[in-house]
């Protein structure tokens, strides 16, 4: 049987990489975008990413084009824009359609989750248990200091 932690992924600066490779950690998967409404969030993603990885945990960015054009660059212009603008440190990933019909699989497995559905828009967040089971799904809009998302990081956390 094949698990999310099995599918191969491809690092923004072309790397190989797993979920696998992230094992025992606990991870927040997130669709970014470089020209959304909701672009300043990668600030309180790398909040996150700093106040909580000392403790086995990891924020990863997955750039999307999906919604209205919003992440057209390249993977080295996302990275530079990233690195510039936000100070971004946690791990991101190459670009990648997270919508039907070129969906990449590690999206056709997470939206699975409850509640089932396609990503609705930038910036939804899927947290993902250290044994690699998603265990919570955050809408777009929900910020990464929402209480209840930190909250549901520090409980996976133990």
């Amino acid at each position: 049987m094949t698990t999310i932690q099995d599918i191969e992924l491809t690092t923004i600066t072309g790397g190989s990489d797993s979920l696998g490779k992230h094992a025992g950690k606990v991870l927040l998967l997130v669709n970014v975008a470089s020209k959304c409404g909701l672009t300043p969030q990668y600030d309180g993603l790398e909040n996150l990413y700093r106040a909580y990885r000392d403790r086995g945990f990891e924020v990863l960015g997955f750039p999307a084009n999906d919604f209205a054009g919003q992440e057209p660059g390249s993977n080295d212009e996302i990275a530079e824009f990233c690195r510039t603008n936000f100070s971004v440190d946690f791990p991101m990933f190459a670009k990648i359609s997270v919508k039907e019909p070129d969906q990449h699989p590690l999206y056709a497995e997470l939206v699975k989750t409850e509640p089932a559905g396609p990503v609705s828009w930038n910036f939804e967040k899927f947290l993902v248990g250290r044994d690699g089971s998603v265990i919570g799904r955050f809408g777009p809009r929900t910020a990464p200091d929402d209480p209840a998302l930190v909250a549901a990081i520090e409980a996976a956390l133990g």
